[in-house]
């Protein structure tokens, strides 16, 4: 149960500043610079917030073993992806398929392996402990 709950946690935290970023790179940003350019500019706060949010969850819930913490990662990965289908099917009208084939963009590349990186990021920081 806890480590449910600090991967909820960590999604939750993570996914509200990423929609918050997002959806100031995708009105602004983007449009100036580009997706690429956009996606590159927002990774480094992402992760950078990533790695704040999954030490502080470490702590709060006292997860100390890798395991645990990987656990953790991988399921604030599912629930981030499920959250960015769902946000895709119901804001843009994609279906999941439209969705999924989408992530083989050069700017949805980028940003899933910052992804890949988030959902880490807690074994990682245990690593480091």
């Amino acid at each position: 149960m806890r480590i449910a709950s600090a991967g909820l946690a960590y999604w939750a935290v993570v996914f509200a500043l990423g929609f918050l970023l997002g959806t100031i790179r995708v009105l602004w940003l983007a449009p100036l610079v580009g997706l690429i350019p956009a996606t590159a500019l927002e990774l480094p706060l992402m992760l950078g917030a990533s790695w704040l949010a999954s030490g502080w969850l470490l702590r709060r819930f006292a997860i100390r073993n890798r395991g645990a913490a990987l656990a953790m990662g991988l399921l604030a990965f599912a629930l981030l992806m499920l959250a960015e289908c769902t946000l895709a099917v119901t804001l843009t009208g994609q279906s999941p398929a439209q969705w999924l084939a989408g992530l083989r963009q050069p700017h949805a590349l980028l940003g899933l392996a910052g992804q890949i990186v988030f959902a880490l990021m807690p074994w990682w920081r245990v690593q480091k402990a």
